[in-house]
């Protein structure tokens, strides 16, 4: 494999665990202030970010790739607000985005296409990922200042946890990815 394109799949495997990290940051912030579904659905959008990295992890590996695990940087802990801690998620779902198309681009250029197909999942994974990120971030800005709302979005948010628990690690068609 071609050294930028290892370096960049190393650097996704650690942003990937480091994802987890920052989900589940979120997840006890939330809990902390009772909003109970939210955080339970952070903690699964921490599963399925180390689910991510353990599909770049063994990507690495069956192409005999050396992996290079680093420190995870300590995530913020606390948000001045519920919306505060939406938005965050939203802004760091596209900051993932971000760093696959760097690395797609520098499979192109090497025509790595084995990395370039492996890493389509993750293009479209993440068109999910921001979406689903901004949906949630414009439902809490439109609550923002209504308790009663909150509180409805979060009854709201541990269906989605319960929906969501159950599809980790499952394609769109429902088989295993």
């Amino acid at each position: 494999m071609n050294k930028q394109v290892l370096e960049g799949l190393n650097k996704q495997l650690n942003m990937e665990f480091a994802s987890a990290y920052v989900y589940l940051a979120m997840s006890s912030y939330y809990e902390s202030i009772d909003l109970e579904g939210f955080s339970e659905w952070f903690k699964v959008k921490a599963h399925e970010e180390m689910f991510h990295a353990m599909k770049i992890y063994t990507y690495i590996g069956d192409r005999r790739g050396k992996r290079d695990l680093t420190a995870i940087p300590l995530p913020v802990k606390t948000w001045k607000s519920p919306q505060a801690a939406a938005e965050d998620a939203y802004k760091h779902e596209c900051k993932v985005s971000e760093s696959i198309h760097k690395i797609m681009d520098i499979a192109r250029q090497h025509k790595d296409h084995s990395t370039e197909a492996f890493l389509h999942w993750f293009v479209i994974e993440q068109i999910e990922e921001e979406a689903e990120a901004d949906r949630i971030f414009q439902k809490v800005k439109m609550v923002a200042d209504n308790p009663g709302g909150l509180f409805m979005l979060d009854n709201y948010m541990m269906e989605r946890a319960k929906v969501d628990a159950a599809n980790v690690g499952k394609d769109a068609e429902g088989g295993e990815e």
